[in-house]
């Protein structure tokens, strides 16, 4: 079944950047697995579904929402085998926009009207968009956003199953799992607003049930969006990006304004033991911010820390004003940085490992949480694929004019890459030791779909 997405929501014009595109224009058409062309020849190797996650639905009923963040997710997924390739696209069918749709009018969100706001917030009643990541977790599919629990959806053809606790959420689980591949499972945490703001944490076994590793009181209600993992313990750095509760409980104006910077209070780096949780050692240094985390290792009674730093929130409002005519470079300003950690001095010192700016970084699976050789991103605003080694070296393939990135995953020593345009997306397949030569072989999808945020590969 093939059915286009109906919506009476302007979209962006023809011709328009593609990083306006990206950020604001509807998945082009939903549908089940389909053939898709392929320019070049797939790697024999190649054979399982590449799994891709992001904003679906920029509004509804001629209302745009407030920013890219608050839109409906969707999930492309991409089986490869035998040198062949389908392709399937879905907007997720959550419980909210069922019922919006029912209803013909937004009912959640920022741009649902001001009193239906405040209802939803005395009955604790949100909408899970599900459209940051998707994960694959003893062969169940889950898409995940920040403020919400899993929602399952069916790996047969994308349907939306439903939102699920795993047995052990609380109340939000976050977007972004990593697996330590020496402990055989993935971690996460989930924020818990309240009087006392909670950060809890959880594990996902490759074998058995999730558990709940215990919490821990923050004291302040972050906008928490990434941590990462070493074999040993589990770190993060809380910005000082504040949700204002006050004005989230009332429903007041924009998404883009839930949220403060406040320097003052610094970053504070929390690092707690994977095998015992209650012994957190937490101190605070200058304020900096970070979407997105590389990867992380032990050595001796250090934790070395990979991840993408921004000295302040500000690519926050550029994404929610790129289809307004805002700054169409909104991650310009990543660099990625190395973070040393001393635990028993309680200090971290970083440095830049690389002079250009670079986003959605992804290791090698099997080197999670151990010393990674390499790094493979998006660099310069998502519009060239590469990777930087331990020296810093980069190697990188620009895209051709008009097309943006997205984040880069390795599979059996290729990158896969799904990659925008207007009007079509294509999946680069690319030899990671030959990355400046360019894909080897393109997947083509025959209509537009968003930015997607993170993926992951499933074997079959």
């Amino acid at each position: 079944m093939v059915a286009a997405i109906k919506s009476n929501v302007a979209v962006s014009p023809a011709g328009a950047p593609v990083e306006s595109l990206v950020w604001t224009e509807n998945l082009g058409r939903e549908h089940g697995f389909e053939p898709l062309r392929i320019e070049g020849r797939l790697p024999a190797q190649l054979h399982g579904t590449l799994y891709r996650n992001g904003p679906g639905q920029y509004g509804q009923f001629g209302t745009r929402y407030s920013h890219p963040f608050e839109a409906d997710g969707a999930a492309t997924a991409i089986r490869i085998a035998n040198g062949a390739a389908t392709g399937a696209s879905r907007i997720h069918q959550t419980a909210g926009l069922i019922e919006e749709r029912a209803a013909g009018k937004i009912q959640y969100g920022l741009s649902a009207p001001w009193s239906r706001r405040i209802r939803n917030n005395l009955k604790n009643r949100q909408k899970n968009t599900a459209n940051t990541n998707i994960i694959v977790w003893q062969d169940r599919v889950f898409a995940l956003m920040e403020a919400g629990k899993p929602t399952e959806i069916d790996p047969r053809d994308l349907s939306t199953i439903g939102e699920t606790d795993l047995g052990v959420v609380h109340s939000m689980f976050s977007a972004h799992p990593h697996r330590v591949a020496s402990r055989n499972a993935s971690y996460n945490f989930g924020l818990q607003y309240g009087r006392a703001t909670k950060l809890h944490l959880y594990e996902l076994p490759d074998v058995g049930p999730a558990r709940n590793l215990g919490a821990v009181e923050l004291g302040y209600p972050p906008m928490l969006h990434d941590f990462i993992a070493t074999d040993t313990h589990l770190v993060f750095f809380v910005s000082p990006t504040r949700v204002d509760v006050p004005r989230m409980l009332l429903g007041l104006s924009g998404f883009e304004k839930l949220f403060r910077w406040k320097p003052e209070k610094g970053t504070e780096i929390i690092c707690v033991p994977i095998d015992r949780p209650t012994e957190v050692l937490r101190f605070t240094t200058d304020a900096f911010y970070q979407w997105h985390f590389a990867n992380a290792f032990n050595r001796a009674n250090e934790l070395i820390v990979d991840y993408i730093r921004y000295p302040n929130f500000d690519s926050f409002y550029d994404i929610g004003n790129v289809g307004a005519g805002g700054a169409p470079e909104a991650l310009g300003e990543g660099r990625m940085h190395r973070a040393t950690i001393d635990l028993a001095a309680k200090t971290i010192r970083t440095e830049q490992t690389c002079d250009r700016s670079c986003e959605f970084p992804t290791v090698k699976p099997g080197e999670e949480g151990r010393e990674q050789s390499i790094t493979y991103l998006a660099f310069d605003n998502l519009t060239s694929i590469g990777s930087v080694d331990q020296r810093g070296a980069v190697v990188s393939h620009e895209l051709a004019a008009g097309e943006r990135a997205s984040e880069p995953l390795h599979v059996d020593g290729h990158l896969l890459v799904l990659c925008h345009k207007q009007g079509a997306a294509y999946v680069g397949v690319y030899d990671a030791a030959r990355i400046p030569d360019g894909p080897v072989a393109k997947i083509w999808i025959d209509h537009h779909v968003p930015i997607t945020f993170h993926g992951t590969f499933a074997r079959s």
